[in-house]
């Protein structure tokens, strides 16, 4: 077992293309780290770095206390899982398992005890002497892990492993590969453009988008903590939403002013915003923080918005709403036992408590 450290590495292509800009992280021994990020943001580019498929402009990489820039791909210890399954279709999921361990010239009874207990970890005994063409998706993706497997490398590392498969079969494999690190305790660094997935499965979660990492902490960090907008954007879904506006004197302390409503600060966001009285700020609140007001009691709430119901999408256990302002669209989550009647308008509190500032041009958290 090994830790990853990257430090300063950037990937520059001989077109130009900045891909990665000095990326620093650390995946710690036995940890699970995912990298994820919209597609083109460099996170595959790190990982193919990591297991030598790509040179490094500058910077530095070590897999424990060994610095590996310069290490071929087959010493480095680690193994890789691809999107695409990378089987080979002549043989058979034993040999296809076993294959790595034949060209190290391991004996028959080692390597056929190595591919019996992964086969065992994967639930896949029953198809070794099948063929990949044989095997549905998820069967396949179980092959893949069990030929990674069987190498017990420091580190595994997963490339988009579950993007070819259907929604079921992914939160299965989902939860698949969490139970695998569990029982393995190997460092993993899995890459994904899907954020449910590394909300799920991560450790921790290191953002990125356009070659830089944004921001790099637990998954709940993440999202109640975003660093700035792209990364309270990114992950959540239904995405935050965000509103533009100025912070303005009121009636207590100071209030978010914009072309639809007012809504008046916390103490400590008074206290915290002071600098930007005046002057330009966006708003951002989650979905499941704005709450259907129909039955308060309370009248002239500061906290109080109208809007219009536009659309319901019943998901069973909650509704995701699209609500309307006049000029500002809203998404929340509501409770299906009391649905607002659509087309009519109505008013929805904002817990206050849970809402993010941004700075308008650097795009910082601020609250």
């Amino acid at each position: 077992m090994a830790k990853v450290t990257i430090a300063n590495i950037n990937k520059v292509y001989d077109n130009g293309f900045h891909a990665v800009k000095d990326a620093c992280f650390v995946a710690e021994d036995q940890e699970f780290v995912v990298l994820v990020g919209p597609s083109g943001c460099g996170k595959t580019t790190i990982l193919r770095m990591i297991a030598g498929l790509e040179t490094i402009t500058s910077g530095e990489i070590k897999i424990g206390d060994r610095v590996v820039n310069n290490v071929l791909p087959k010493d480095r210890d680690i193994a890789m899982v691809f999107q695409n399954y990378a089987l080979y279709p002549h043989m058979t999921v034993y040999d296809n398992m076993a294959f790595a361990l034949k060209l190290r010239k391991e004996s028959k009874s080692e390597i056929n005890k190595k591919v019996q207990h992964a086969a065992d970890l994967l639930g896949i005994q029953s198809m070794l002497k099948n063929k990949p063409g044989q095997l549905s998706g998820g069967q396949r993706q179980r092959v893949a892990l069990g030929r990674a497997i069987v190498r017990n490398p420091k580190v595994f590392l997963f490339d988009e492993p579950l993007s070819n498969l259907d929604a079921k079969l992914r939160v299965q494999m989902r939860s698949e590969i969490v139970k695998l690190h569990q029982k393995l305790q190997n460092t993993m660094i899995y890459v994904t453009h899907d954020q449910v997935e590394a909300m799920t499965m991560a450790d921790r979660i290191v953002v990125m988008k356009d070659g830089i990492i944004h921001q790099i902490d637990l998954p709940l960090t993440v999202y109640n903590h975003p660093a700035n907008l792209f990364v309270a954007g990114f992950i959540g879904s239904p995405a935050i939403n965000i509103v533009a506006g100025k912070i303005a004197p009121g009636e207590k302390g100071l209030d978010f002013v914009c072309d639809d409503f007012t809504l008046n600060l916390t103490a400590n966001q008074t206290e915290l915003l002071a600098a930007y009285k005046d002057k330009d700020i966006k708003l951002g609140i989650r979905p499941e923080d704005i709450y259907d007001s129909r039955f308060d009691s309370m009248v002239g709430d500061p906290h109080k918005v109208d809007v219009i119901c536009e659309i319901v999408e019943p998901l069973g256990n909650e509704y995701i709403v699209y609500l309307k302002t006049k000029n500002h669209n809203f998404t929340a989550r509501f409770d299906p036992k009391d649905l607002p009647p659509k087309g009519e308008l109505f008013p929805v509190t904002f817990d206050m408590g849970k809402v993010h500032f941004f700075d308008t041009q650097t795009e910082v958290c601020l609250v």
